[in-house]
């Protein structure tokens, strides 16, 4: 999420991890220079496949595109984790990365 995005999300019901999220997530932990912005987002998208976190997973998949990720290499991605993660994980992220790519045409 961009800076202060959380703000809007939640930051009426819980402040302090909008707070959190936008300083020391993204404020902080996505700009450190040991890794890319690309190889964060795919190192997140697969965490977040792997643990069925569907939610942040849109989020992360349109972040990833952003990033540099293809299409296909998130695709790649999932079809791996389904041998690892789960089909079920695989499934549902296929899915989700199915309906970014319509929305954005990629």
């Amino acid at each position: 999420m961009a800076a202060k995005q959380t703000q809007q999300l939640v930051g009426d019901i819980t402040p302090k991890l909008a707070d959190l999220t936008d300083d020391v997530l993204f404020g902080d932990v996505w700009e450190r220079p040991g890794l890319s912005k690309r190889d964060r987002s795919l190192v997140t998208v697969t965490a977040l496949t792997a643990l069925y976190r569907t939610d942040q997973l849109r989020f992360h998949l349109r972040t990833a595109l952003n990033n540099g990720l293809s299409r296909d290499e998130l695709a790649e991605m999932i079809t791996h984790l389904a041998f690892y993660a789960g089909w079920p994980n695989a499934m549902s992220a296929a899915t989700v990365l199915k309906e970014i790519v319509a929305e954005s045409g990629n």
